[in-house]
């Protein structure tokens, strides 16, 4: 049977108070009640995504599987898809991963896709709302290896082969690619569903593949913060925003001199 595989990860909500820990990772305990976890959201447009494909061609007989990798309470950004319509759920969760960087991320996440049958198409989310390097997709299509198309706004899948259209300030981009391949979508793509109640009750009680990384033969040296290619050395509170300058004045000659003299001031005018 080909399988979609989808890459989920449970965040810091985007309204939750977000502090750091002592090695500047992301304090995520939820039993601190200034943070509230919950699925990514661009997570759950690639969870839609692989629904639309799966839907569009019910003789292919794709399943779905959504992926993550994180600590005990991914479980609910796990769930959270379940109950949009994925077909089953694996959870990459064990405490040596903690304080992984992109490269040991992607490493771990790559050799657990490699234990799932018959994999087509690996679905992520442009970026992560607490990370936002984007990274994590294109470094995966290189371990497994695949092709990648990243930043697609729509995507269809046809007698083997993926096409998506790409957005940028210089246009639109048609791109394409037989499969397997890796994709990852933003939120210009297909609006997430909303789960149903049957779907929310289903995914409560659905049963989900736990891994560690000697079930997907991934070395203990290889990931964690302590292996970490790359490190966090400082951070800084960003200062509270103000309240901004108002510019009023009845003559628009005016008005549109004090612009442009604010601009300029800040060396914004080119």
């Amino acid at each position: 049977m080909p399988t979609i595989v989808v890459l989920v990860k449970n965040v810091p909500d985007t309204w939750s108070e977000k502090s750091l820990e002592e090695d500047y990772t992301l304090l995520r305990d939820s039993s601190d009640s200034s943070v509230d976890n919950v699925i990514d959201e661009v997570n759950q447009y690639a969870v839609e995504q692989a629904l639309r494909i799966k839907e569009a061609d019910p003789e292919a007989g794709y399943r779905v599987v959504v992926l993550s990798a994180g600590p005990e309470e991914a479980d609910k950004a796990l769930r959270t898809a379940l109950a949009m319509g994925a077909d089953d759920a694996i959870h990459l969760c064990d405490e040596r991963m903690a304080g992984s960087d992109v490269l040991g991320t992607a490493w771990a996440l790559t050799s657990a896709i490699r234990t799932i049958d018959d994999v087509q198409l690996v679905i992520a989310g442009s970026a992560s709302s607490d990370g936002a390097s984007g990274a994590v997709p294109g470094i995966i299509a290189e371990y497994l290896p695949a092709a990648a198309l990243t930043h697609l706004k729509s995507v269809s899948v046809a007698d083997g082969v993926v096409r998506g259209v790409r957005e940028t300030s210089a246009g639109e981009w048609e791109l394409e690619a037989s499969l397997p391949a890796v994709i990852s979508v933003g939120e210009q793509a297909d609006r997430p569903r909303y789960p149903n109640f049957k779907g929310l009750a289903a995914a409560k009680k659905a049963t989900i593949t736990r891994l560690q990384l000697e079930n997907i033969g991934v070395l203990e040296n290889q990931v964690g913060l302590a292996h970490a290619a790359t490190a966090v050395t400082a951070a800084e509170t960003r200062e509270a925003r103000g309240a901004g300058t108002i510019i009023r004045d009845n003559d628009p000659a005016a008005t549109a001199a004090a612009i442009a003299d604010f601009l300029d001031e800040r060396s914004l005018l080119k």
